[in-house]
């Protein structure tokens, strides 16, 4: 081969593997695509939302390319473990016992929960909205207002996605309740809407842009901002065990993302409020 040869070859690989420093590989991560705004598919297909935002930005930080995939939320996590992507933006909070199976990086949001229900129903009417509880550390307090839920929710049908930490709630405080479980949010909103279920949970950074909409007329919120306990430490994102350069690089794009504003923004953006961990 000739010199000005290997010269021609040497600065064509030069060119593939771009600027100095950055990343040659691909981040592919895994999002519902049914959570709005959280993450949500358009009408031509193209995923959008909060997460999908944040992922992008976090993959510029990290200097990697970003490739973002729908996937199921049921079969999120077997998938991830299963090599399909690298890592999970899906609304997922961390929690110990997804821990057992895949790690987390830090908290990047944090959104409370509550029930929704008919506006001019009875639930509407008891008086629970408003304030909060926290599950961390239950003390009378929170037991009193706990016994209150259970007692307003008593014969009421509970609409709840399935493998959530909403369920995990439902689960630990209101075990003996007819609870429905749902495939899809969209899926138990139809439901709740339609009358086929008497009230939901899910969490406030969703229904909050709902309820201002055209599909959220006639809902309101019925219960305290339910966090902590079951609902675990925040909303991070989820890599496969072993993976600890990627969580280091996850973690310090967040910490970079978080103090310069852009994560509060993207969340007033598309939430309306600052829902930043």
């Amino acid at each position: 081969m000739t010199r000005s040869l290997l010269i021609a070859l040497a600065a064509a690989l030069a060119l593939q593997a771009g600027p100095a420093g950055a990343q040659d590989r691909t981040v592919r991560i895994a999002t519902e695509g049914a959570y709005p705004p959280w993450n949500q598919t358009g009408p031509s297909g193209e995923l959008t939302g909060f997460e999908v935002d944040l992922a992008n930005e976090l993959c510029a930080r990290m200097e990697v390319e970003c490739e973002i995939v729908a996937q199921s939320w049921e079969g999120i996590i077997p998938a991830l473990q299963d090599g399909k992507y690298d890592a999970i933006m899906a609304a997922m909070s961390i929690t110990d016992e997804r821990r057992q199976v895949i790690q987390f990086s830090d908290p990047y949001a944090d959104s409370p929960s509550a029930f929704v229900a008919p506006a001019d129903g009875d639930l509407a009417a008891a008086g629970l909205a408003g304030g909060r509880l926290d599950l961390d550390e239950v003390g009378p307090e929170e037991e009193a207002t706990i016994e209150a839920l259970q007692s307003a929710l008593e014969g009421k049908t509970i609409g709840v996605q399935v493998g959530t930490t909403h369920q995990n709630f439902l689960e630990t405080y209101l075990e003996d309740a007819d609870v429905r479980r749902y495939d899809t949010q969209e899926n138990l909103d139809l439901d709740l809407q339609s009358g086929r279920i008497d009230v939901a949970l899910a969490d406030q950074a969703y229904w909050e842009p709902l309820l201002a909409g055209e599909q959220g007329q006639g809902l309101a919120i019925v219960s305290p901002s339910m966090a902590g306990g079951p609902y675990g430490e925040g909303i991070g994102v989820g890599i496969r065990q072993g993976e600890d350069e990627l969580v280091k690089k996850f973690n310090e794009a967040i910490a970079a993302a978080r103090e310069d504003g852009t994560i509060r923004e993207l969340s007033e953006k598309w939430f309306g409020f600052d829902a930043s961990a």
